[in-house]
């Protein structure tokens, strides 16, 4: 069952639910409606699950990161201590966690660029298909309701037709 039907089955019980006079309210009942709902939850798309993946994975990788470059950092400054006495081993120490750093610092922005782009394909994706999906229920809606409104005049009208008539088989009674 897709999201559609099931709102579409939610909407139905809406209007077919028992009203409560004078308040333009109605009675539903909780369970079956929260059923519907976790339901709909439970078949939304697979991107936004992705969308949400993408982001705890870019958290992940960048906390792993910055844990990586700290303890590169206290790798570094445990060596310059033990190697104060040799100045050129210590400046190589420290250029290298420079470079560490900005490669990590360059790979968690590249990671989160495009982690960040990724999420707003999916959502812009998805709101154009969620946009879709209402516009096509709304003209189905429209369509319904103006066959509905012929069909009622068409009756009414025949009706009508049908009275006028009978008083007109009255009247020509005598």
């Amino acid at each position: 069952m897709d999201v559609i039907k099931l709102i579409e089955y939610l909407h139905e019980i809406v209007e077919t639910s028992s009203k409560v006079p004078m308040t333009g309210k109605v009675m539903m009942d909780k369970k079956e409606t929260l059923e519907i709902i976790e339901n709909i939850v439970h078949h939304m798309p697979d991107e936004l699950k992705k969308a949400q993946w993408v982001i705890e994975e870019k958290e992940r990788i960048l906390t792993e990161a910055i844990q990586e470059a700290e303890n590169l950092k206290k790798e570094n400054l445990n060596i310059l201590k033990k190697q104060i006495e040799n100045h050129d081993i210590t400046r190589e120490a420290n250029i290298r966690a420079e470079e560490i750093i900005a490669s990590a610092q360059r790979s968690a922005k590249s990671i989160r660029l495009g982690a960040r782009d990724y999420a707003k394909e999916i959502l812009s994706g998805l709101d154009a298909e969620l946009t879709n999906k209402k516009n096509q229920l709304l003209e189905n809606l429209k369509g319904d309701l103006e066959k509905f409104v012929l069909d009622l005049e068409r009756n009414i009208n025949l009706q009508t037709n049908e009275i006028k008539n009978n008083i007109k088989e009255l009247r020509d009674m005598k």
